[in-house]
C-alpha cells in the first residue's frame, strides 16, 4: 500500500501556551512517514502571534492556523476544533506530546481494517517534562486497569466498553483517533471539566460505538505534576466533580438497562482510592481542613439507582 492511499488524518491542536513548548508535538506531525495528514492549530487567543508566524513560515499547505477571536476555555475550545475537522478521522493532540513517526501509518492501518471502530486507542509511551519516559502511579494503575488484548488489539463494544472505562478511565485522549461524524454527533460536555474525554467516550459506548485497544505504541503523552487534573487533585475538587459524573453516567446506565455498568460507576471505586490518596498526603502534610474535605469525597455516597 502506498502513502498516497494512507487514510486522511486531522491532527487537531487547540493551543494556549508558549510556542516553544508546543513546537516538539507540531515538528512530531511534519516528521510523520505518511503524508495524509492535515494539522491544524486553533489558537484561544494566546497573547502574541508568534505561533502564526513560525507556522506560515513553514510554507506546508497541510498546516493551517486559526486563532479564536477571544479565549473559549479549554472545552469550548474542543468543540470548536471539532468545528473545523474536514478528515473522516481526527485526532485531538496535547500541545506538549509527540506523535512517533509512524503514528498517521499505523493509525491508518487499524482504521482500514476496522472501518466499523468508532474510537482507536494506541500503546502509549508516559514521559515527564525532561522527555524521558516514566511510569508514575497514576500511569501504573492505568496499565494494569487497562484491557488485557492480543497481538492484533480488541475491539470493546456498547456495554462492554462502558462497563471497561467507568471502571477506570486507562485512555490516553490526545493519542486517540476518532471517527469525526461520530464525535460531531455528540461533542465535549463542558459541565464535566474534569472528564471532557471519557464524558465523549462513554456518551459513544451508550449509542452502541465501539473502541479498537491495540498495543502499538506511536504516541509520547507528557504527564506534568502540576497538570490541571493534579492540581484540582490535591485540592479536592477534582473528586467532587467526578463524584457527579459517575452518578450521572451510572443513571443513564441503568436507564439503559446495563445494571452492571451502573453499578460500577455509582462505585467510583479508583476515584475515591485517589482522593483517600491525596488525603493522607494532606494529613500528613498537616494541613486538616484539605484531608477532611477530601475524607467528605472518598466517603460520599453515589445516588441510589433510579435517581
Amino acid at each position: 500500500m502506498t502513502e498516497r492511499d494512507d487514510v486522511m488524518i486531522d491532527v487537531m491542536l487547540p493551543y494556549y501556551s508558549h510556542p516553544d513548548s508546543a513546537w516538539a508535538a507540531i515538528q512530531s506531525v511534519l516528521d510523520q512517514t505518511s503524508g495524509s495528514w492535515r494539522l491544524v492549530c486553533v489558537d484561544d487567543a494566546y497573547p502574541g502571534d508568534s505561533i502564526r508566524e513560525r507556522l506560515e513560515a513553514l510554507g506546508d499547505p497541510r498546516v493551517v492556523y486559526v486563532r479564536n477571536e477571544q479565549n473559549l476555555g479549554l472545552a469550548k475550545n474542543f468543540n470548536r476544533c471539532l468545528d473545523l475537522v474536514e478528515s473522516p478521522y481526527f485526532v485531538m493532540m496535547g500541545d506538549d506530546d509527540r506523535m512517533h513517526p509512524d503514528y498517521v501509518r499505523v493509525l491508518s492501518r487499524l482504521i482500514e481494517n476496522a472501518p466499523d471502530v468508532d474510537v482507536f486507542q494506541p500503546g502509549v509511551n508516559v514521559i515527564d517534562e525532561s522527555g524521558k519516559s516514566v511510569l508514575p502511579l497514576a500511569d501504573r494503575v492505568k496499565r494494569w486497569v487497562r484491557p488485557r488484548v492480543g497481538e492484533g488489539g480488541s475491539v470493546l463494544r456498547a456495554q462492554r466498553m462502558a462497563e471497561s472505562l467507568i471502571r477506570a478511565d486507562w485512555a490516553y485522549f490526545p493519542s486517540i483517533a476518532w471517527k469525526s461524524e461520530v464525535a460531531r454527533s455528540h461533542r465535549f460536555d463542558d459541565q464535566w471539566a474534569v472528564a471532557l474525554d471519557l464524558g465523549l467516550l462513554l456518551d459513544i459506548a451508550l449509542a452502541d460505538g465501539s473502541m479498537l485497544v491495540t498495543h502499538d505504541v506511536v504516541f509520547d503523552y507528557r504527564r506534568h505534576l502540576q497538570s490541571v487534573s493534579s492540581v484540582t487533585a490535591a485540592s479536592g475538587s477534582r473528586f467532587e466533580q467526578e463524584a457527579a459524573f459517575f452518578d450521572a453516567y451510572a443513571a443513564r446506565m441503568q436507564a439503559r438497562g446495563w445494571a452492571r455498568a451502573a453499578r460500577i460507576g455509582r462505585r467510583r471505586s479508583i476515584s475515591r482510592l485517589n482522593a483517600a490518596s491525596e488525603m493522607l498526603r494532606a494529613a500528613l502534610g498537616g494541613d486538616l481542613a484539605r484531608a477532611r474535605r477530601l475524607l467528605r469525597s472518598a466517603t460520599r455516597r453515589s445516588a441510589p439507582a433510579g435517581r
